[in-house]
């Protein structure tokens, strides 16, 4: 006999489960017992937001079910956030909760509220324990649930008498799943829309961002020469610097890209998800598109795809590849000149900042695509400049680009970009963010500090809510309600134990960066960023793109 608290640290093991991330509470304490002698390495994080970025963060990295834990009440509604972030997102994530006594309670309704309820809609499975033996095969299920596609978040409350209960019921054994494939028939169709088609084109979406898609996607770019684009949560499935990548839809429209996916006839479009904001607009007597997913396509009145091509995806552009050949009546002329002119701007926009003025977020870019590495990561929190990383920064690899297109949420950066650190240490790791979105979850600074993360962080200064900003001026109201002060970000920094360091000036910017990145440990640099082109750029200059010039 074990307790129900030793069991369910067992079934973890049994599913793979490396860390668990979390701020305990007393209604855990049977459950931290029973990890004290697991080889699962408990993270205790400074809050419980970060414990969940983190673990839905490691959920998106491997394909795996990361594990966060939290107590009760307030313990568990500060995991609402970061349930929704990795079940928009895709990630695939686990929460465990405590809670009080539920066969004899001498507390009353003390920090109770109804967890499973409340986790309903923002979660693929959540169910309380209410006996220790159903634990192996509750927790095989509902791991099983979170990664299978769509991957999202579920999960579990763990009274605490349920937790010190006596049980004995076996684990339940891991199997592989294998998806199915989509029909020939299907398959054909697509097929003949693809060779009739004058000027196709590829759209990588989130749902196409797994390692054997990509290998079967690079081939199909390559066998096909057919040009691609990608989704924000798309970029890096196939290397951004391949000839045929004409950039990424970083706006749903406005962008000189839009203007070679507006004269497209045929779409390819692999890994929809709806989450996203569109990557395009598609209108009645238009374009045709093909739709390739391992779930059919959820309707709306901008996307309703003619052909639907149902199962495992890399299989599905395989056997689409097999049939496909390039055809002399493709002509991707016009895509071309239109990447040309976006590569233009890119080089005019950096052009036009001299070596004493603030770094924009274009020169950030630019100087980070310098100096890292093709395997290099960078986790981005959530504000305007993401807007230009997702245009203007090339990702070479899948994941090496970390930003989140489906519920945006920010204080997500810093503890991603942590969980990018923890499990790649020979890797170079940046963190991008607002100084608003950093300071919602920067008391994870002594949390990497105190695992000996190598890190750098950047902390963005402009002493606004900048994207709002941005919204704000381009509706035509006035400048009011999102200014705010900030802390000496060096200080700060340096008060956790981390080094701290300030960049002013464009000149200053690439020789801090190359070293801190070079340095271990964990790096800080306070940059006061200029946003005023954003205002020139995203609202004036886009919005008088005329296409026909190209």
């Amino acid at each position: 006999m074990k307790r129900a608290s030793d069991l369910l640290v067992e079934a973890l093991e049994n599913e793979g489960v490396e860390y668990i991330f979390g701020v305990p509470g007393e209604e855990n304490l049977d459950f931290l017992d029973s990890l004290k002698d697991s080889k699962i390495k408990l993270i205790l994080t400074r809050h419980e937001q970060g414990a969940g970025f983190m673990a839905a963060t490691y959920g998106r990295l491997t394909g795996k079910t990361g594990v966060c834990l939290a107590t009760l009440g307030p313990g568990a509604t500060n995991l609402v956030t970061c349930a929704a972030y990795a079940q928009l997102g895709g990630m695939p994530m686990c929460m465990i909760t405590g809670q009080k006594p539920i066969n004899k309670s001498k507390q009353g309704r003390f920090q109770i509220i109804d967890v499973v309820e409340m986790m309903k809609p923002i979660t693929k499975f959540t169910k309380q324990i209410v006996n220790g033996n159903t634990i192996p095969s509750i927790i095989r299920d509902s791991f099983r649930i979170s990664q299978e596609e769509r991957p999202g978040a579920i999960h579990i409350e763990l009274p605490e008498d349920i937790a010190a209960e006596e049980v004995n019921a076996p684990i339940v054994p891991v199997h592989r799943i294998f998806r199915p494939n989509a029909g020939d028939i299907s398959i054909n169709e697509a097929v003949d829309k693809i060779m009739n088609a004058k000027m196709p084109l590829i759209l990588i979406g989130a749902g196409a961002n797994r390692q054997r898609i990509s290998d079967s996607l690079l081939k199909f770019v390559n066998d096909t020469g057919i040009p691609f684009f990608s989704t924000q949560m798309g970029k890096g499935v196939v290397d951004d610097s391949h000839e045929h990548n004409l950039g990424t839809s970083a706006l749903s429209a406005g962008d000189y890209l839009h203007c070679a996916i507006d004269r497209a006839d045929v779409i390819i479009n692999i890994g929809h998800d709806v989450i996203e904001k569109p990557p395009f607009f598609m209108e009645h007597g238009g374009k045709e598109v093909i739709h390739i997913n391992f779930f059919k396509a959820a309707l709306d009145s901008i996307y309703f795809p003619q052909i639907e091509i149902i199962g495992d995806i890399a299989t599905s552009i395989d056997k689409i590849g097999e049939r496909t050949k390039k055809h002399p009546n493709w002509d991707f002329d016009y895509c071309y000149r239109v990447k040309d002119k976006i590569q233009n701007n890119i080089a005019e926009a950096i052009a036009l900042v001299q070596p004493d003025d603030k770094p924009t977020p274009q020169t950030l870019v630019n100087v980070l695509q310098e100096i890292m590495p093709k395997d290099g990561m960078i986790s981005l929190d959530n504000g305007v400049y993401k807007i230009w990383f997702a245009r203007n920064y090339n990702a070479h690899q899948s994941n090496t680009l970390l930003l989140d297109n489906a519920l945006a949420s920010m204080g997500a950066g810093l503890p991603a970009g942590m969980m990018s650190a923890l499990m790649y240490p020979e890797k170079k790791v940046v963190a991008v963010c607002g100084d608003g979105g950093f300071m919602m979850n920067s008391q994870e600074m002594e949390t990497a500090v105190r695992l000996g993360l190598n890190i750098t962080v950047l902390v963005l200064r402009d002493n606004a809510y900048g994207m709002i900003k941005w919204k704000q001026h381009d509706a035509g109201f006035s400048d009011f309600g999102l200014d705010y002060g900030n802390p000496d970000f060096v200080k700060y920094a340096e008060s956790y134990g981390a080094n701290g360091f300030r960049v002013n000036t464009l000149k200053e910017l690439k020789p801090c960066l190359d070293s801190t990145i070079n340095t271990k440990g964990v790096n800080l640099i306070e940059i006061n960023i200029d946003y005023d082109e954003n205002k020139l750029v995203l609202i004036e200059e886009f919005r008088s793109i005329q296409c026909d010039i190209f």
